[in-house]
């Protein structure tokens, strides 16, 4: 007499369907809720407005205490020989607005990267999960560390050589709205630059990039590096662009180290 199957028991195509040689370790897979297409627009768009409004709401704080930040950006170059100029009647809130944005963006990292967390934590195994909930206050530490680096070795060295560059034929008169948007550019990119060999060993650790490959395209970073330090960089003197691609450069030797000893942990061969 032919035993009657239930419809879990069966495939798509109506065979039995066979037991598996291993039992599935739920734990180590994502999460059986699939979303739609338009359940992950939904998703994304919700954790873009709670990251923007984490963002608004750092900003409005650093208002309080946009003005100690200001006079502590200018603090190189404001001597009594030596002041930035506004040129324009709305200069001065521009920049002021400017600061406490730069201020109010760093605050926000760890509310941002976590709702960056939120959106792919569905899709990936608890050991992935692991790993990137781990990472996430080192984002944080190592962006302010790379604002240090920039403000204390590299700022001084690009203004020493700004300020004194074709002394003898130009004078430095610089306005206060394209010092404040070099110093924040600067600091703010290089920050997330520091980032970057974390990044590479969390993707090391999942087995999505491999240190060959990050070996064998090292043209292709330093052309990437030149590029990013043209962009960071609002002049063209080759002395800036080199104070900013050392670093990178040196950032990206680090990702590599880091992702083959990611690679090992991982069990993976290179």
């Amino acid at each position: 007499m032919d035993t009657q199957l239930k419809p879990a028991e069966r495939t798509r195509t109506g065979q039995p369907q066979s037991a598996p040689d291993t039992p599935v370790d739920q734990d180590d897979s994502p999460d059986a809720y699939v979303m739609g297409f338009f359940d992950h627009l939904a998703e994304l768009r919700s954790r873009l407005i709670k990251a923007f409004l984490g963002l608004a709401v750092t900003t409005a704080l650093s208002l309080l205490f946009a003005n100690r930040i200001l006079e502590y950006l200018i603090t190189p170059v404001n001597r009594e020989d030596f002041l930035l100029q506004t040129l324009g009647p709305t200069e001065g809130v521009v920049i002021y607005f400017r600061v406490a944005l730069l201020a109010g963006a760093i605050l926000s990292i760890p509310w941002i990267t976590w709702q960056l967390w939120m959106f792919i934590a569905p899709g990936l195994t608890r050991k992935e999960r692991r790993y990137i909930l781990l990472s996430l206050p080192a984002t944080t530490t190592l962006f302010l560390i790379g604002v240090l680096f920039a403000w204390f070795l590299l700022m001084p060295a690009a203004l020493n050589f700004l300020q004194n560059f074709q002394s003898d034929i130009f004078k430095a008169d610089w306005t206060a709205d394209q010092y404040v948007a070099f110093v924040t550019a600067l600091l703010f990119w290089i920050g997330v630059s520091f980032e970057m060999p974390l990044i590479f060993f969390i993707l090391s650790r999942l087995g999505l990039v491999s240190p060959r490959a990050l070996r064998e395209n090292w043209r292709l970073a330093v052309v990437g590096a030149s590029l990013a330090a043209a962009l960071i960089t609002p002049t063209i003197d080759p002395f800036n662009m080199m104070l900013v691609m050392g670093p990178l450069l040196a950032l990206y030797v680090l990702s590599i180290v880091l992702s083959t000893i990611a690679y090992r942990k991982s069990g993976l061969a290179d």
